[in-house]
């Protein structure tokens, strides 16, 4: 496959996309409150094709960590770079990697580039493809040559060495997206990619049938939190057990009485929610005390701010004691805040500090 491949007709239409750069002291504050990483590994995203690899591995552009330095430190094709470095002298226009999302679609708002410690071995330019293909064999249709579906979620842009690059992206003409090819001129080396956005999930057909309502690739984001010292809030909303603790949430050492730290989590639908489940797996020493968990119905107002301390939010989980490597299940039971009742998001409460692996949500979707 070549990027030159791509017909002039589709290239032309879609030259004028727009994107807005962004300051590096901004990109947390501008995509975490509401996006998550659509193609962050944790999330099963998927590598499907590459032109090259030589020095090193395309997989490394979606690790959810920030890349690291190992200088000195050779292998057989020369030294140790955390990132997707291709070999020199590329007789093509551009190196290229295409990437399916985890989730089963989503709506993108922005793109990071980071091409740490790649220092004259850096992508000169980046570009970045994006295509909507479902159904049976539909990586095999967008990998064929001549493939012509293929939009443009970001114009070309030019990198520098060893640092962030962040852009935003015009959600509403890019469209929804199912795969997406980034593309560097003419060669050379990416720490990371990030496609910031929001998950665009399949919903079952069957209304009554259970689903994780607060997963990421279901469209569930954690909006806000009291602190994630140790560990990302939004890690708690990923698919499986992790592999550590360094995949989970995790707050400071509290010193104060009576503290507690918490997270709010935006379902990814308004629903009725039946059970909610705290996993403390990996926290041994450091898992917390105690857990509480409240719901709250903001209706159809949007996406506005939520206080933790609103008046609204109601008890579905009273406080309950915490085990280590332990999955806690919480039923939830009849009265104000029982089964049946609608939610569109969720707070748990530790007290009084400490680390969560995964916090979801089940239950059915419900209509406004």
């Amino acid at each position: 496959m070549e990027v030159q491949a791509l017909s002039p007709e589709t290239i032309q239409d879609t030259l004028s996309t727009p994107s807005d750069s962004i300051p590096v002291d901004q990109i947390e504050s501008t995509f975490s409150p509401t996006c998550i990483d659509l193609i962050s590994a944790p999330l099963n995203s998927r590598i499907l094709k590459f032109s090259d690899e030589f020095f090193a591995s395309a997989s490394n552009l979606t690790t959810p960590t920030p890349p690291i330095h190992r200088p000195g430190y050779y292998i057989g094709t020369g030294a140790w770079y955390d990132g997707w470095e291709t070999r020199r002298h590329n007789p093509n226009p551009a190196d290229w990697v295409i990437i399916r999302l985890g989730p089963a679609a989503g709506i993108v708002k922005g793109v990071e580039i980071d091409t740490a410690f790649f220092d004259g071995n850096h992508a000169e330019e980046v570009e970045v493809w994006g295509c909507y293909e479902v159904g049976e064999e539909a990586d095999e249709r967008l990998l064929a040559d001549g493939y012509k579906a293929w939009r443009k979620v970001l114009d070309r842009r030019r990198c520098g060495a060893s640092r962030r690059h962040a852009w935003k992206i015009d959600a509403e003409k890019v469209g929804k997206l199912t795969h997406v090819m980034l593309c560097m001129y003419p060669d050379g080396g990416i720490a990371r990619f990030k496609l910031y956005g929001i998950a665009v999930p399949v919903w079952p057909a069957n209304p009554t049938e259970e689903v994780e309502l607060s997963a990421a690739i279901m469209g569930g984001v954690a909006v806000s939190w009291s602190d994630q010292h140790f560990g990302q809030a939004g890690n708690l909303l990923l698919p499986g057990r992790g592999k550590d603790m360094g995949d989970g949430w995790e707050t400071k050492r509290s010193r104060g009485v009576g503290h507690e730290d918490w997270v709010v989590v935006r379902l990814g639908a308004r629903g009725r929610v039946g059970r909610v489940v705290v996993d403390t797996m990996h926290f041994r020493g450091n898992f917390p005390r105690e857990v509480r968990v409240e719901g709250l119905d903001v209706g159809d107002e949007g996406e506005g701010e939520i206080n933790a301390d609103d008046e609204r939010w109601v008890e579905v989980v009273g406080v309950s004691s915490c085990e280590k490597d332990k999955e806690h299940e919480f039923r939830l039971g009849g009265g104000v805040g029982g089964k049946g009742k609608t939610f569109t998001h969720m707070k748990m409460v530790i007290v009084p500090d400490g680390g969560v692996k995964r916090f979801r949500v089940f239950g059915t979707r419900a209509e406004f």
